[in-house]
């Protein structure tokens, strides 16, 4: 029921330009047990635990795109702007809701909380806008990622308010401290060591269904090993997903774990709409309106300053600001547990996570209204500036090539294209080979360019050109079919074996298909010419006569004869 009320409401919100996580929102209000319809709030409870799953494998196809050292290039703007953007921001919330809680203890606590920003919707827009590379992508993702490692202060700070001691007196501070840091290195190590073997020995045997269990354990399992440890799950996924990144294994994992990880997402979401009581809301209109608008213009005052005080430009600061401007997930988690410990009462809880769901169901709208801004700022002298340097980022490195397969032909193309300088990126399902040429310094990933999930990476709806070298018709036909699906615009070029599969693939949309024997026959036969006195000119303008012709001149000869019995042999 929740995928068939949401499909629907997914089409008719982007049908008028609200964008899908709208969508998926206004759903969770509509089937929600908050009117009329056949959830329950233990219901909701359930929903919303079992879609946090969709959040740890979203920060772990994040982490799969972000290898160590650029994380380390983005040391400052962690640490330094993320680290001020927690502690400016719970101070300033705390003080303004002092005006309305008891004590001190809880309006610090509620500061705190809505300090954190939604991972899941700001890293889910990235995404889907391709701008995670972007300068304010990559600023938002940092400060995000600060936020997550502030979970584990924010939870031991919680009974600490409660006066029920800061730790379990069985688990000392210096001991859950140690376990952390144990629980981290583990993570890593078996990122970075044990799981990458275990792909190389399934791929090097084609176990593809092992392959994605083993790929799907190590995510699920480094979020448990974490959340044991009293951190953020979503953060040790994104751990193993940055150890991973280095992995020549790295876009196939991604391919295959992301149409996972878009329906836990659309769950997610929903979920987050069913936890809106719009009962609960209209007892206390104007107290829950002055609430949201508060937490909304300070989030965004305070954002908005560091990021110019850091020099990152008006432009990135406008984007910044009110793309983070919501309350976060993790909100849900700590005013459950400050109600259970009484540091809040039940309508300072149920205001609360009302004001956490509005402000992320005001997200979308919000990141327009600072899109529109930024472009404003960016007209400007600096702006400008700014703005071609967003445009241009990350460019230079972005591959404008596809080879789809890396034997001896397309080892060659890519040969070439690297010493003239055009970047390019190769897939091939062999491991062995792939694990030989990247260990020369070649761009290949293990992959299988027929897999439709493989290009739902929007990196490769960039490029300009792919290239086909696969041995095989149907597996060749197959790759160009689904490509021309995928990227109707893109121009294909493929090696064929033959006539005959020269004309299925020109059939299935290739722009240019080249028969390999017949251009060998060809090119013998120039040689030929020429040592005969024919000159140069002559000889190419005759093969560029037959080609042009679509190889008439010699298709009633051995070739052709030649292609029709490769197409009566059954396919390998």
């Amino acid at each position: 029921m929740l995928l068939i009320v949401a499909s629907i409401a997914i089409v008719v919100f982007r049908h008028f330009g609200l964008g899908s996580i709208l969508g998926l929102l206004v759903t969770g209000i509509i089937v929600g047990p908050h009117t009329p319809g056949p959830f329950v709030t233990t219901k909701v409870d359930d929903v919303r635990h079992f879609t946090e799953l969709g959040v740890v494998l979203l920060l772990f196809l994040i982490g799969l795109e972000m290898k160590p050292r650029r994380l380390w290039d983005l040391r400052r703007t962690l640490f330094g702007l993320g680290s001020l953007q927690i502690v400016v921001s719970t101070l300033v919330i705390a003080v303004y809701f002092h005006w309305f809680l008891p004590n001190r203890s809880a309006a610090l606590l509620v500061g705190a909380s809505f300090a954190l920003s939604s991972t899941a919707f700001v890293m889910q827009m990235l995404r889907d806008q391709g701008e995670i590379a972007s300068k304010h992508g990559q600023t938002a993702f940092a400060i995000l990622l600060m936020q997550d490692l502030a979970v584990v202060p924010l939870l031991a700070m919680v009974p600490i308010l409660a006066n029920t001691g800061p730790l379990p007196k069985e688990m000392p501070l210096l001991q859950q401290i140690a376990i952390a840091v144990a629980v981290v290195g583990l993570v890593i190590g078996t990122g970075r060591y044990l799981v990458p073997r275990l792909l190389d020995r399934l791929a090097r045997t084609n176990n593809r269904e092992a392959f994605f269990l083993v790929a799907m354990a190590a995510v699920f399992a480094a979020a448990w090993a974490m959340d044991r440890a009293g951190m953020s799950m979503a953060l040790g996924a994104f751990l193993m997903g940055m150890m991973l990144s280095t992995s020549r294994y790295s876009l196939q994992i991604e391919a295959t774990l992301e149409p996972h990880k878009g329906l836990l997402m659309s769950l997610f979401f929903v979920a987050v709409g069913m936890s809106v009581d719009v009962a609960a809301l209209a007892q206390h209109p104007f107290q829950f309106a002055l609430h949201v608008v508060a937490v909304i213009t300070i989030k965004v005052a305070v954002l908005y300053v560091l990021c110019l005080i850091f020099k990152t430009g008006r432009s990135t600061a406008l984007r910044v600001a009110f793309m983070l401007s919501q309350g976060g997930e993790f909100g849900f988690v700590v005013f459950g547990a400050a109600k259970a410990l009484g540091v809040i009462d039940d309508l300072i809880f149920a205001m609360a996570i009302a004001v956490i769901s509005l402000t992320m169901l005001l997200t979308p709208v919000l990141t327009k209204l600072g899109s529109r801004l930024a472009v404003r700022a960016a007209r400007g002298a600096a702006g400008a500036d700014e703005h071609l340097q967003h445009a241009t980022a990350d460019d230079d490195d972005a591959p404008r090539v596809v080879i789809g397969g890396y034997g001896r032909v397309g080892h060659t193309v890519g040969t070439i294209l690297a010493s003239s300088g055009i970047p390019y990126v190769a897939f091939d399902t062999d491991a062995v080979l792939v694990a030989r040429w990247r260990g020369q310094g070649h761009p290949v990933f293990y992959g299988d360019v027929g897999n439709p999930d493989l290009f739902g990476n929007a990196a490769l709806h960039q490029v300009d050109l792919v290239v086909l070298t696969i041995d095989g018709q149907h597996a060749a036909v197959r790759a160009a079919t689904l490509i021309r699906t995928q990227m109707p615009d893109v121009k294909i070029v493929a090696r064929a074996r033959d006539l005959n599969t020269c004309d299925a693939l020109l059939q299935a949309g290739v722009n240019q298909a080249f028969p390999e024997t017949l251009e060998a026959s060809l090119r013998l036969a120039a040689e030929s010419l020429e040592a005969l006195g024919i000159s140069t000119d002559d000889t190419n303008l005759l093969l560029r006569g037959v080609r042009s012709t679509d190889y008439a001149l010699v298709r009633n000869g051995p070739e052709a004869e030649a292609s029709v019995r490769a197409s009566s042999e059954p396919q390998a």
